[in-house]
């Protein structure tokens, strides 16, 4: 049942969603290349109970890819950055080995807009060796440059049917999402959620791959998985 419901959503045919004044087009192949969210609406940013900004918001994740065991640390940090005329928080997202070495150091940078969508502008990111040293930067990226095109992470108010593009640099970064739940139950280390929002989330540029994420309120994700068998599950929440 599981696999047949994630197949099916690379033959979606084409659904829409409003969001901050910008409509995103999802489909099976392609997505809307519309310009970026306008700075206008970002003057009074208001929360997204799905997905928190509150700097200090802590929360840590354990995980296994292809048999590693791996620990997660995601932190909204009290840094801010301009990008496109709009005040960023910046996310800084930590991925350890069971060893204690750092696998992959993320900066990411997300804003929610004056009707409390979140937006994902960008992110800095490096993959490490066992050794500490670099391995690759790839997936950096930031709306503005090269062109690429900010994406929406959150809607306001999610709800099944809503899809939208999260990320779009053409070659580089071209994740979409889909809503098909938002009143699930479910219980992960950290604790029993109600009114989960689950969704689908896939890319043009890795098409076999199919991630599921579920969003609690007050927390954001507390599940990620992929059909490759990447799962991480929430383990404990740290209110600022």
């Amino acid at each position: 049942m599981r696999i047949s419901k994630l197949a099916s959503v690379t033959a979606i045919a084409v659904v829409a969603t409003t969001a901050a004044g910008v409509t995103f087009a999802a489909t099976g192949s392609s997505a809307s290349r519309s310009a970026g969210p306008d700075p206008t609406n970002f003057t009074h940013p208001q929360d997204n109970r799905y997905f928190p900004l509150t700097p200090g918001f802590l929360t840590k994740f354990r995980g296994t890819d292809e048999g590693n065991v791996f620990h997660e640390r995601v932190l909204v940090t009290h840094k801010t950055k301009q990008i496109q005329g709009i005040k960023a928080t910046v996310i800084l997202d930590v991925l350890r080995r069971s060893d204690g070495t750092l696998a992959e150091k993320t900066h990411d940078w997300y804003a929610a807009d004056n009707d409390g969508n979140v937006w994902y502008l960008g992110e800095d990111t490096a993959t490490y060796h066992h050794d500490g040293t670099v391995a690759s930067r790839e997936g950096s990226w930031q709306a503005g440059v090269h062109g690429a095109v900010a994406g929406l992470i959150m809607p306001a108010n999610p709800k099944p049917t809503d899809a939208y593009r999260q990320e779009f640099w053409s070659g580089h970064a071209e994740d979409q999402a889909w809503v098909v739940s938002a009143h699930e139950s479910k219980t992960v280390p950290a604790g029993s959620y109600d009114n989960v929002v689950r969704t689908y989330e896939w890319s043009r540029l890795e098409k076999s791959v199919v991630g599921l994420k579920l969003y609690a309120p007050g927390v954001g994700p507390i599940v990620d998985r992929d059909l490759g068998g990447e799962r991480f599950v929430l383990v404990s929440v740290s209110q600022p």
